[in-house]
């Protein structure tokens, strides 16, 4: 971290299963039991997990069918997306009573940065007690929080006193945290990364430490200079509430490389399934669908394609991206990762405020 700066007073506030809350909060029938947000046909998807739920290792994005194998007496319920909104609304509004400076990453969880903040606080730790206070108290609901000098240890202290906790990393205490904890846990590292980085040695924060600069630019491009702060507890980003979203993404690194145009197909369908999702939950909507194609070489290919009106659901993506896959068959080598965005966003044509990459 830049010695000349002053150290910033970051809060991540992270909503407690948020979407199952809410249902949870609404019908008192489904208090205490095990319920996930989604559809239960053979092809749905989880969109979120009670804490009941997750104990027997349901999670978001786990097709229905496995999640109702593992838990035999689980709850599905529609989501109601207006309704996470309005919730998701209040809670902003709570934000702006302490700072200005909120940077959403999705409905349910916020940078805030809070140095120099509307209540003239000096002690971020008390801010964060009395934001989850309010919010509890306005919607009834359970949030963490994770306090620290940058962005990446306060998203990852939100994680450590889950649920309806905190935890602080101070300028202290920040390298060694980091140093002790496994990349596949860090904020911004996928199971594709952690493993690219497993075939190089570097399992934990301070084995990510150990190499240079240069070597994670080498093999890692433009995330290494990312990679070589944060193993070092710094971050320099600042908590932006004015980012522009231009377009809404998810891909997939798989196991084995595919050559199959039927499976390929196949693996398209919870891409789309995750992008769409998000569009729903932040109202939007887009005309440009790219198809990216990731060979078994690192070579890749895009390939895109605009409609007239704004794409209006699930199968407009997904035939869409069907069609620019065949477009790229036969294959020129096997496929070792596919991806699907959005883009041409009518939050570009109206000044929408937006959320964060999906990381997905």
């Amino acid at each position: 971290m830049d010695s000349v700066q002053p150290l910033r007073k970051i809060i991540h506030i992270d909503m407690d299963a948020f979407y199952a809350s809410v249902e949870q909060r609404d019908n008192p029938a489904l208090r205490d039991k095990p319920l996930a947000v989604g559809g239960s046909a053979a092809r749905g998807v989880v969109a979120a997990a009670s804490y009941e739920a997750r104990s027997f290792g349901v999670h978001s994005a786990m097709p229905s069918v496995t999640a109702k194998r593992k838990c035999p007496d689980l709850i599905f319920v529609p989501p109601r997306f207006e309704v996470y909104r309005q919730v998701s609304q209040q809670i902003r509004e709570i934000f702006s009573e302490y700072t200005p400076l909120i940077e959403p990453l999705s409905l349910d969880e916020a940078y805030l940065d809070v140095t120099d903040n509307l209540k003239g606080m000096a002690i971020a730790t008390e801010i964060a007690l009395e934001i989850r206070a309010r919010i509890k108290a306005v919607t009834g609901l359970n949030a963490s929080a994770g306090i620290s000098y940058n962005k990446f240890l306060a998203k990852m202290a939100s994680d450590l006193n889950k649920p309806n906790g905190q935890a602080v990393i101070t300028p202290k205490k920040g390298p060694g945290f980091v140093e002790a904890l496994p990349v596949k846990k860090f904020h911004g590292v996928g199971p594709a990364t952690a493993e690219r980085m497993k075939r190089h040695g570097i399992e934990t924060g301070l084995d990510l430490k150990s190499k240079s600069l240069a070597f994670l630019q080498q093999h890692f491009g433009k995330s290494g200079p990312y990679f070589f702060g944060i193993a070092r507890g710094i971050d320099g980003r600042q908590v932006r509430p004015d980012r522009i979203r231009k377009s809404v993404g998810a891909e997939d690194t798989f196991v084995e490389d595919i050559d199959d145009l039927d499976l390929a197909k196949t693996e398209l369908r919870p891409l789309a399934e995750k992008v769409w999702r998000y569009c729903q939950v932040h109202d939007i909507t887009g005309r440009t669908v790219t198809v990216k194609i990731k060979y078994s070489d690192f070579s890749q290919a895009t390939r895109s394609r605009t409609v007239s009106g704004a794409v209006s659901n699930i199968d407009m993506i997904l035939e869409t991206a069907e069609a620019l896959l065949v477009s790229v068959f036969p294959f020129k080598r096997p496929v070792r990762l596919l991806g699907v965005t959005l883009s041409s966003l009518n939050t570009e044509e109206c000044g929408q405020e937006p959320q964060l990459d999906l990381g997905l």
